[in-house]
């Protein structure tokens, strides 16, 4: 029996959602940084879906691309926040303009 690709789509929109929240409540940096790869999830979640819904494996090979570009994302997000830290003392958004 198979799922519907609604479901697939309304569980895309909810982990969507959850990262744009994370992005506009937020102060923290890495609660953004995290919330930008939710945001990424969620459209990987719609490209798989739709590749299988499509029977078609593009949509798939190009979910591998975007894994690849959000793991040296994050990897340079990181060290961007470790220079940010040891520079200003602090990794709340509030802090970096002073």
């Amino acid at each position: 029996m198979a799922v519907p690709l609604s479901y697939y789509l309304i569980l895309s929109g909810f982990v969507f959602l959850t990262g744009v929240v994370g992005v506009l409540i937020r102060r923290n940096i890495i609660v953004i940084l995290l919330s930008v790869e939710l945001m990424l999830n969620a459209t990987n979640i719609n490209f798989v879906a739709f590749s299988e819904y499509f029977h078609n494996v593009a949509g798939q090979v190009f979910v591998f691309f975007i894994l690849t570009v959000a793991a040296a994302e994050s990897a340079i997000g990181l060290a961007i926040l470790v220079l940010l830290f040891r520079n200003v003392g602090s990794i709340d958004v509030d802090d970096m303009g002073k």
